[in-house]
């Protein structure tokens, strides 16, 4: 006699509880900070090209084109050192710079994705990110308080709390669940 092939019934207590839909407006908060991720991305994406732009080209004299366009004084100490720098960049660095910012604004459109997917190791990357960023914007706040230095510290602990808040539903959530 024959036996006949057993059938396997997929594993219900083995596997992992299924995680609990995130609220929608925790949902679409994550797509705000995503969209803001992916908006760095691009920023510095375009840094990038903008550096390979550079390249064989003299750098002191598009940056005084800069100064120029922008009304800058070009009687001022910071303006005077921006173009001198310039002018003794290598296209060894130019490349460089490039290369960081393709890799930089590749790692934001990842976070940007996996955020906007709800994804968990995202959300992770964000918090970690943006906490790397806070004793670098505190001390530039103790060095020179401006306004801008204070919106990107707010900004940035903003979407910290934001992300980690997200992370701390979904555990709570998951811990409900498997109740």
């Amino acid at each position: 006699m024959q036996s006949e092939p057993s059938v396997i019934p997929p594993a219900t207590a083995a596997s992992p509880p299924k995680q609990p839909p995130l609220p929608v407006r925790l949902t679409q908060g994550l797509h705000i900070v995503a969209l803001f991720e992916a908006t760095k991305g691009l920023l510095v994406f375009a840094a990038g090209i903008g550096a390979l732009s550079m390249l064989n080209r003299d750098a002191a004299l598009v940056a005084e084109k800069i100064v120029r366009y922008l009304l800058l004084n070009p009687d001022s100490k910071l303006v005077h050192v921006m173009v001198e720098r310039a002018g003794r960049i290598t296209n060894r660095q130019l490349l460089l710079i490039a290369g960081g910012a393709t890799l930089y604004s590749g790692m934001r459109f990842a976070e940007a994705y996996g955020l906007w997917k709800n994804r968990a190791w995202a959300e992770w990357l964000a918090v970690l990110g943006g906490m790397v960023y806070l004793p670098f914007e505190v001390s530039a706040i103790l060095h020179r308080a401006t306004i801008l230095r204070f919106s990107l510290l707010g900004i940035n602990i903003l979407v910290v709390a934001y992300v980690a808040r997200v992370l701390y539903v979904k555990r709570r959530d998951r811990k409900a669940a498997a109740l």
